[in-house]
């Protein structure tokens, strides 16, 4: 496997590191104090093709592969891991979804909107009572006639309550039974479709992260996405995806932390002499230096299978799993390497520490990447 980077990606890295800079750096601390989502950050994103990255041309998106699409959010998160979320969310889970299992109308009226941002989108799976534990879902879609009746509550949803349109997982069936669910799209604006609580976040706070509430919401049988009973293998094959995503967001803040820390170890001085020049300091480097490169091999090899349409449900896993376990090691040390510096905001790295940890939870808790890649191992 060849990984060397090709000129089309490196191009479009210097882009998004580019827009990062001028865009997000002046503000990313103000947001994360107030939890501001920026929406217009994100219309300007639009604008760039980074909300579009893998959406064919046809549909007004990028056209991009997985090796660009990992830069985009890799350069985004160095700066703020908040964006590199909301990013990441909105292209691999509500935009992936629909242009994996989307038919050619529903591609067609959605994808041209979500590539550009003129719809945010979101995508709803967890609930209160049913993380991990999907195939027991509160939240259900009856049908009546020609339409659906949704009812039930999703919680953690990225957009939940910006988002213009959603891809949600209900429950068809009976509890835990096989094929239970399906997935449907609800636009913003439909009866019986609201936003609820926002939460107020550890880390990741600029970006948006609330319930949103079905009650009696009818949607047209045309917003169903593939075949009832479907939902949960699809979900499952967008996560692969998703994984890789989330992967490249932990990443990113993880070389966002080391850079600070090589910085800042230059810098600062210690007896007569920068604090790089000690072993103690010196060797955590080389530490997060190489997790950091593990990480990105992982990665690297998700994409390639990924973009060769190979079975890379075991390594997006395992770069899901250890990308984001070595962002927050590698954040933590930063901390460490800053002293006293690290625990005050007015330098970067308690940001990269505070917003690190989600990637260790969201889209697949690191238990749940163990049991999928144990499971793919003893097949």
């Amino acid at each position: 496997m060849n990984f060397s980077q090709s000129e089309l990606t490196s191009q479009v890295a210097d882009s998004a590191r580019e827009f990062a800079l001028q865009h997000i750096k002046p503000h990313f601390m103000q947001w994360d104090e107030t939890q501001h989502f920026p929406i217009q950050v994100f219309k300007e994103m639009g604008k760039m093709g980074f909300m579009g990255v893998l959406v064919p041309e046809d549909y007004g998106g990028a056209g991009l592969g997985y090796f660009e699409y990992s830069n985009v959010i890799q350069q985004i998160a160095k700066v703020c891991g908040s964006i590199g979320l909301s990013l990441a969310a909105h292209n691999s889970l509500c935009t992936g979804h629909i242009l994996s299992f989307g038919n050619e109308a529903q591609k067609k009226k959605y994808l041209t909107k979500l590539a550009t941002c003129e719809y945010l989108g979101a995508w709803g799976l967890t609930e209160p009572n049913t993380g991990s534990d999907a195939g027991n879902m509160k939240t259900t879609a009856v049908k009546q006639g020609d339409n659906w009746v949704i009812n039930g509550t999703k919680n953690f949803i990225t957009h939940g309550i910006s988002g213009d349109v959603a891809v949600v997982i209900c429950r068809t069936g009976e509890p835990r039974a096989k094929d239970n669910s399906t997935a449907f799209i609800v636009e913003r604006g439909t009866p019986g479709f609201s936003g609820g609580k926002k939460e107020d976040k550890l880390g990741m706070r600029a970006s948006e992260t609330a319930e949103m509430i079905f009650d009696q919401c009818i949607i047209p049988d045309a917003n169903r996405l593939g075949e009832v009973g479907a939902g949960f293998k699809q979900a499952m094959k967008v996560l692969d995806g998703g994984r890789i995503s989330i992967a490249a967001l932990a990443l990113g803040i993880a070389k966002g932390a080391y850079e600070a820390s090589v910085k800042y170890s230059k810098e600062r001085q210690q007896f007569d002499k920068p604090i790089a020049q000690y072993q103690a300091i010196s060797f955590k480097l080389a530490d997060m230096a190489t997790k950091i490169e593990c990480a990105e091999l992982l990665i690297n090899q998700a994409c390639d299978l990924k973009m060769k349409g190979l079975p890379m449900t075991k390594e997006a896993a395992m770069a899901k799993y250890y990308a984001s376990e070595i962002s927050v090691e590698v954040s933590t040390e930063a901390v460490q390497i800053f002293g006293g510096y690290g625990y005050i905001k007015d330098f970067p790295v308690e940001k990269f520490y505070r917003d690190s940890k989600l990637c260790t939870i969201g889209e697949g808790t690191s238990e749940v990447q163990k049991m999928v890649i144990s499971r793919e191992i003893l097949r």
